[in-house]
C-alpha cells in the first residue's frame, strides 16, 4: 500500500480520498478549509498543515482543486508540493479540471523534479466519487499509467488513456464545453416554452423521454422547471464558466473559431454578472428568460416589406 498526500477535499475530493483509504492506502490530507478533512481524519487519514506537509515522504500526490490559480498555489506556492521531498519517482496525479497550458507547464516542472506526472481529470458526480465509479481521463506516458493503476482503480470504474500529458485535459475541456452548450440551449428552450405558455414540468418530462435527453439536459431541465438552483449545488455556474473559458482558450490555441462554445461562454458571463455564479448551473435559465431581441432586430421585423417590382 502507498503513502499518499491528498490535497483538495471538496465534494469530489472527499469521495476519492475515502476510496483510497478504504483500499488500504495511507493518506495525509490537506484542504484550505481545514474542517473539510474532518470526516477523512475520523476514517483514518492524517491531517496535513500544508500541501508541502501532505507531500513530504509521499509516494504519490493526488490533487483535486477548482482552477488554475488554486492548482498553482498547491504545487508551486511557498508551502506547496514542489517544496516537499516526496520519494524518488513519486506520482504527481492532478485530477483537477485545468487549462491545458498550465497542465503542460506543471508537468514539465514535475518531470524536472523526478516525478511521474499523470494528467488525470475525472468525469462523474460526487456520489460517483464516493462509490468509486468515476471515469478517469488520462494523459500520461503509458508506463507511468500502468505503474499508477493500483492508485487509480479504487477511485474509478474506467481509466481512458487519451495519449501523452495534456490529452486527458483536452478531452475533459471538450466534453465540458459540449455540456455548456447543451445546458445553454436547454435553458433557451425552457424559457421559450415558458413564454409560449407550456407547462414546464411537462416539458421537462417530455425532454427526458426524447432524443435530446442527455444526462446534462435531463438533470438541468428538471431543475429549471422546479426553479431549484440554490440547494444541493452539483455544479455551479462559476465552475461551468471556468471550464468553458479554458475550453475556448484551447480552441484559440488550435486556431478554431468555436462559435457555439463562445455563445455559451457569453451566457455564462451574463450569469455571473447577475450574481448567480454560486448557484447550480441550471440557473442560466434566468439569463435566457431575461434575454430580449435587440431593438434593431425588432424594428427591422416591424417595417413593412416593400413590394417587388
Amino acid at each position: 500500500m502507498a503513502r499518499i498526500g491528498f490535497i483538495g477535499t471538496g465534494q469530489m475530493g472527499t469521495g476519492m480520498a475515502a476510496r483510497l483509504l478504504a483500499a488500504g492506502h495511507e493518506l495525509k490530507v490537506y484542504n484550505r478549509t481545514a474542517g473539510k478533512t474532518a470526516a477523512l481524519v475520523a476514517a483514518g487519514a492524517r491531517s496535513a498543515a500544508s500541501p508541502r506537509d501532505a507531500a513530504e515522504g509521499a509516494e504519490a500526490i493526488v490533487v483535486m482543486v477548482s482552477h488554475d490559480e488554486a492548482s498553482r498555489t498547491v504545487w508551486s506556492g511557498e508551502h506547496g508540493v514542489l517544496a516537499a521531498r516526496p520519494t524518488a519517482d513519486a506520482f504527481a496525479i492532478e485530477c483537477s479540471t485545468l487549462s491545458q497550458g498550465w497542465v503542460l507547464e506543471l508537468a514539465a516542472i514535475a518531470h524536472s523534479r523526478g516525478m511521474r506526472y499523470l494528467d488525470c481529470p475525472v468525469t462523474g458526480l460526487p456520489e460517483a466519487a464516493a462509490d468509486g465509479r468515476l471515469t478517469l481521463l488520462v494523459g500520461a506516458a503509458e508506463q507511468d499509467l500502468d505503474a499508477a493503476m493500483p492508485l487509480l482503480r479504487p477511485m474509478s470504474v474506467d481509466q481512458l488513456h487519451f495519449g501523452p500529458v495534456g490529452a486527458g485535459t483536452a478531452y475533459k475541456l471538450i466534453i465540458n464545453l459540449i455540456g455548456a452548450v447543451q445546458i445553454a440551449s436547454a435553458a433557451e428552450g425552457m424559457a421559450l416554452a415558458e413564454r409560449a405558455g407550456l407547462d414546464l414540468d411537462l416539458v421537462a418530462r417530455a425532454i427526458a423521454s426524447g432524443q435530446a435527453a442527455s444526462p446534462q439536459v435531463v438533470r438541468n431541465t428538471r431543475r429549471m422547471a422546479d426553479g431549484d438552483h440554490d440547494r444541493n449545488v452539483v455544479f455551479s455556474g462559476r465552475l461551468r464558466r471556468k471550464d468553458a473559458d479554458y475550453a475556448v482558450r484551447l480552441a484559440d490555441a488550435l486556431d478554431m473559431a468555436a462559435p457555439f462554445g463562445r455563445a455559451a461562454l457569453a451566457g455564462l458571463d451574463r450569469l455571473l454578472e447577475a450574481g448567480l455564479g454560486e448557484q447550480n448551473e441550471s440557473s442560466i435559465v434566468e439569463v435566457a428568460r431575461a434575454a430580449r431581441r435587440p431593438p434593431s432586430e425588432q424594428s427591422e421585423q416591424s417595417e413593412p416589406s416593400q413590394p417587388s417590382e
